[in-house]
């Protein structure tokens, strides 16, 4: 109650500076209700580390539809501000220069220090302040924006743009920008309003305020290193568990594009990631022409937010319910393709092929339908959805809901799981086995089977460990599932794994090479080996140690050992 009372007097404090253009007090006003923000809301904070699925879920970064150019404010270079022109259209870039951030907006003064800017090739360049919300929600007044290219924010306080646009149809046209392809750029505050969780100012403890959102899922900090930014970013992200804290140095840019983000300019970009119980903070610098991936950061902070993964607990590797038909790329074994279709009920059966894996668009349904065709299936489907609207057509899910098999094609798995990860169509997977189905996949689609996913950097398929994208679809809980093993001399790469996550189940399946899997037992087809890195109970100074396993033989998970052995031992107990 004291909390909200504070609350309430900070509320009417700030109320009577808010028309003020002098940024000392509006801070000092802005930072009183921080305060008592935090005041009244700190016992929950320790909550947010455990929020709903659902709400972290919508601070997932999304791909950004046109272009972002953030800059970290101080004395740009002019290679900087060419490529903004460059991006926004060259010669036929149309540019409205946002100057409301300044003290000195709408005046010559401004419009006098971008003079140099008209200099540049471009098709017009036109200066806009609204000085009331009831301009900046007068569409008329807003006329300039409606066919810019390229918009930029000027530096300044950012509370001022927030406040002057915020909710207005002056920002949904900037956001229109940037669905046309167009690019919004800023330097400064017209940096910190890129992201809809802003650090309106202070500085160690961060004044969080609401910003356009341009750059969802992250928190976006500047002047960062030359103003020694560090810890104010890093108390945000504590605030704001399953952001990515972004801080731009001076003289510096970040380039975002789709999922992509490049650094430009003369120093560089921090990205930081928040400690959890189980992992370290995680601070990344991109220097100039350094790249990055959005979705991929957004995954890992939203990750950290969320419980520990993978558990500490060993789990026994067990499909409760139907039958897993995993092959490690190459050619796929016949006696693979014959227990598939016999486990999915026969070749009338409809079986659903998932071809995602393969690239953003779909291929040819041929390409990744034929083989099953050929060997005799006559109800197959492709499906390849690539939106949230193509999740929710109704007969995708019914078809999912008919199957008796799905089959999950090779490529890039982080594919797979931007598309199906944590949506309704993946419980739809794991009801296919709960009727006694069967699912299987090659090569990325073997390694979407475990519960913890290998080679998912969506940069490269190098790194066996790839932070925000380790979880697979678990339809075989406790274990991480490698492919091309022996042709690609993976054997390295999974003895890294286990020495990191021992509780782990290791299985590194060779070309043309499959394994069956029902209940807790293993069994292996084709011509090569499926070898099994299994600890067992008993052997806890035997990390690096696995199993081989051929075609003909059998793995018993249960008991961490080949069945042929398990027989032999108990012959010999009798």
């Amino acid at each position: 109650m004291v909390g909200l009372s504070m609350l309430s007097d900070s509320l009417t404090f700030f109320t009577a500076f808010r028309g003020s253009r002098t940024r000392s007090s509006r801070w000092a006003a802005q930072a009183l209700v921080g305060a008592c923000l935090l005041a009244s809301t700190w016992p929950a904070a320790a909550e947010d580390v455990a929020r709903p699925k659902a709400l972290l879920a919508a601070q997932l970064a999304t791909p950004v539809p046109g272009t972002l150019f953030i800059c970290g404010g101080g004395v740009l270079p002019p290679a900087i501000i060419d490529k903004f022109f460059e991006l926004g259209g060259g010669k036929n870039a149309r540019v409205v220069v946002i100057t409301t951030a300044s003290i000195t907006a709408g005046s010559p003064e401004i419009e006098e220090k971008y003079s140099h800017w008209r200099g540049r090739e471009h098709s017009s360049l036109d200066f806009f302040h609204a000085a009331t919300r009831i301009q900046a929600d007068d569409s008329v007044f807003c006329q300039k924006l409606e066919s810019a290219t390229a918009i930029w924010f000027v530096g300044g306080n950012q509370s001022l743009l927030t406040d002057a646009y915020l909710g207005t149809h002056a920002e949904k046209m900037f956001h229109a920008v940037l669905r046309r392809r167009g690019v919004i750029g800023g330097t400064s505050a017209g940096a910190a309003i890129m992201s809809a969780t802003m650090i309106a100012g202070g500085k160690t403890e961060p004044v969080m305020s609401t910003g356009f959102g341009f750059l969802p899922g992250t928190i976006v900090d500047q002047h960062f290193r030359k103003r020694n930014r560090e810890e104010r970013l890093k108390q945000a992200l504590q605030l704001h568990p399953g952001h990515v804290g972004i801080g731009i140095d001076e003289s510096t840019a970040l380039i975002v594009r789709g999922r992509s983000v490049e650094v430009m300019g003369e120093s560089d970009v921090t990205v930081c990631l928040a400690p959890t119980p189980q992992r370290v903070a995680s601070e990344i610098r991109l220097a100039h022409g350094h790249k990055d991936d959005l979705i991929k950061l957004s995954r890992a902070a939203v990750a950290r937010s969320r419980h520990e993964f993978p558990v500490a607990d060993k789990q026994i590797p067990e499909v409760k319910e139907g039958t897993l038909v995993i092959v490690g790329g190459g050619a796929t074994p016949r006696e693979a393709v014959d227990q598939f279709l016999s486990a999915a009920g026969g070749k009338d059966s409809p079986i659903i092929v998932v071809s995602n894996a393969f690239g953003d668009e779909p291929p040819e349904e041929q390409k990744v339908c034929g083989w099953l065709k050929d060997a005799g299936a006559s109800n197959v489907r492709q499906v390849h959805a690539r939106d949230k609207q193509e999740l929710a057509q109704a007969d995708l899910q019914t078809w999912l809901k008919e199957a008796k098999g799905v089959w999950f094609t090779g490529g890039r798995q982080w594919r797979l799981v931007d598309a199906y990860l944590d949506t309704p169509i993946q419980s739809l997977f794991q009801d296919v086995l709960h009727r006694g189905g069967v699912i299987g996949g090659t090569s990325a689609g073997a390694t979407i089977q475990g519960e913890y996913l290998v080679r998912g950097n969506p940069l490269g398929n190098e790194d066996m460990m790839a932070e925000g994208y380790e979880r697979g679809f678990c339809f075989l809980p406790g274990v991480a599932i490698d492919q091309h093993f022996g042709q690609r001399d993976r054997l390295d790469d999974m003895t890294e794994l286990k020495k990191i996550h021992p509780q782990l189940v290791g299985i590194g399946i060779d070309e043309a090479t499959a394994m069956i899997v029902r209940g807790t037992t293993l069994e292996v087809v084709g011509r090569n080996r499926v070898s099994i890195f299994d600890r067992g109970q008993d052997a806890t100074d035997r990390t690096g140690e696995f199993e081989i396993v051929t075609a003909g033989q059998r793995y018993d998970f249960k008991n961490h050992r080949l069945m042929e052995q398990a027989i032999v031992e108990a012959t010999a107990t009798k």
